[in-house]
């Protein structure tokens, strides 16, 4: 005889949404739950309001005057998995935001609104919740609103327990400062802000090389023994957005990179025009313990590990030798941790980066 929770139901009596697998209340009940978060990011040009069908947002509230618009979208990658493994899940709505807005900010855009998609195949009001509670922190950090989201509670296609992540910002620049500037040159200076980790790239391999070595996330981190090691690996994406829209507005910086997924060697010729490279100096910072770890633990090539990770540096941006003094105290005075790395120079080839030296272990 067939247990009672397995026995499939009378095709002869009235069926529900729910018996599907799809508990709208629990959806209803997850929107109460974060109208908090949501009215906690409000700024000016929206009131961060959630129930209606779309989010409105006021350009002329926000004080622009000629914008242009700017939109990105990511998610965060198999750092997903760790988070679920662990049960953590308060801070990878950070890494979500901070994926979007930080490719915002090299525009030259400042972040104004947020919406996030969240896929599940069984809601769990109070863990979706916590995810939310991490959006809603990003885009404090940001100075966005979370102006709205998608819930999707979708039978059979995730395993139990598992979700998906997606975000979705749009900000806006006045026209006349738009980066890239048609001004970088042979001699402008980059410089390098620290990254808080692994940010949210690169993932699939750090699964690869724990999973070959066995190594579990619980145990101590061996680069900081008293954290462990998966709460480590979750540190959240720094958002470089309110440094990164100082510093623009001394005048100083020509451009901005976001070192996402293909590291230094694949982001830094993004915002290079023809005929200029990049220098980087590896000796000019130290690779934070992080990065040294799975250097050796996996055996990882330098030119590998350059176009795999951030390597501790999570942003960079071009400035004028005479302004290098000026964008770095700008810098600085924001919390960051800035170095300069490199210069730009002449090639005959397409936009590249070179790199001198070796990575320096810390």
């Amino acid at each position: 005889m067939s247990d009672e929770n397995t026995a499939p139901d009378n095709p002869n009596t009235a069926m529900t949404y729910k018996q599907a697998g799809v508990d709208i209340d629990a959806g209803e009940r997850l929107v109460e739950m974060i109208k908090p978060l949501a009215a906690a990011t409000r700024r000016p040009g929206a009131d961060a309001a959630l129930g209606g069908f779309g989010g409105l947002f006021d350009l002329k509230a926000a004080g622009f005057s000629d914008p242009v618009l700017v939109s990105a979208t990511d998610g965060v990658g198999t750092k997903l998995r760790l988070a679920i493994e662990l049960g953590i899940h308060h801070t990878v709505g950070i890494d979500l935001v901070a994926m979007c807005v930080n490719d915002l900010v090299v525009q030259g855009a400042e972040p104004l609104f947020f919406l996030d998609y969240f896929a599940t195949g069984k809601l769990a009001p109070e863990i979706a919740a916590q995810v939310v509670q991490g959006i809603a922190e990003g885009c404090r950090q940001a100075g966005c609103a979370l102006v709205g989201g998608e819930t999707a509670e979708m039978p059979g296609m995730y395993a139990a327990g598992d979700y998906d992540l997606a975000g979705f910002s749009v900000g806006a620049v006045e026209r006349s400062d738009i980066l890239p500037k048609n001004t970088i040159a042979p001699g402008d200076i980059l410089i390098g802000l620290g990254s808080s980790g692994i940010h949210s790239n690169g993932f699939s391999l750090v699964r690869h090389i724990l999973t070959t070595h066995g190594i579990a996330l619980t145990a101590a981190a061996p680069f900081a023994p008293a954290v462990p090691l998966g709460e480590a690996l979750l540190t959240p994406t720094r958002i470089y957005v309110n440094s990164c829209l100082a510093a623009i507005k001394t005048g100083g910086v020509k451009a901005l990179a976001h070192i996402t997924g293909g590291g230094l060697t694949e982001n830094l010729p993004r915002i290079l025009p023809s005929g200029l490279a990049a220098e980087i100096d590896l000796a000019a910072w130290d690779l934070p313990p992080i990065f040294s770890w799975l250097k050796q633990l996996g055996q990882i090539a330098d030119a590998e590990l350059l176009k795999t990770f951030n390597c501790g540096i999570g942003m960079i941006a071009v400035t004028a030798p005479d302004r290098v003094e000026e964008t770095l105290n700008s810098f600085e005075s924001a919390g960051e941790q800035a170095h300069v790395i490199g210069r730009l120079t002449d090639t005959k080839s397409a936009p590249q980066v070179i790199y001198r030296g070796a990575l320096q272990d810390n």
